[in-house]
């Protein structure tokens, strides 16, 4: 879905040092998952299908069991950076339905400070080489229409409109656009 609220970048220090590393989740992330699914929820609460009442109340065992279906296998996929000991950045791959060659990203998040440097182009990198490994060439993603600032993220890392619209899974009034690009 939707990764990026609309706008500019939110006020803060930048991070320092270089990028943080993406990497497949593991199992034994599930605590730090949880956490910043959550911060993902309150902070773009329209880019996510989940609320964050409901994810707050989910038992711990849930989202460990989300996590270790997502670390490993060609069909689901979740991809995550550290920063300081906690995640700052997520984005989660899916094997289409209905087209062998697409896998869908979703959920990409990046925590406020991390927003412009570069990392959700490593997070799309990463989510397109385990797709291709799979054998699906195709990358495919949403954007709430009006979020011009994640539209022109995602045309930077090569990402197009295809024309096609599709309403808001929760919110039927708002539309998303679809966008793709090669894995």
């Amino acid at each position: 879905m939707d990764p990026l609220p609309v706008g500019p970048r939110p006020a803060g220090p930048l991070p320092a040092g270089p990028l943080p590393a993406v990497r497949r989740i593991r199992p034994e992330d599930a605590a730090r998952m949880r956490a910043l699914r959550l911060e993902m929820l309150a902070d773009a609460p329209l880019a996510f299908i989940e609320r964050l009442a409901d994810a707050a109340a989910r038992p711990h065992r849930e989202f460990a069991d989300r996590v270790a279906q997502a670390a490993v296998g060609d069909r689901l996929a979740q991809f995550v950076a550290e920063a300081d000991g906690r995640f700052v950045a997520h984005a989660g791959g899916l094997a289409a339905r209905d087209d062998p060659a697409l896998t869908v990203i979703f959920a990409v998040y990046l925590s406020p400070p991390w927003r412009g440097q570069g990392l959700l182009a490593q997070l799309v990198d990463a989510v397109g080489a385990w797709s291709r490994s799979a054998g699906r060439p195709h990358l495919m993603l949403e954007v709430l229409v009006g979020n011009t600032r994640a539209i022109r993220a995602y045309q930077r890392l090569g990402f197009v409109d295809t024309g096609v619209r599709v309403p808001h899974p929760k919110i039927p009034v708002l539309t998303e656009l679809q966008m793709r690009r090669p894995a």
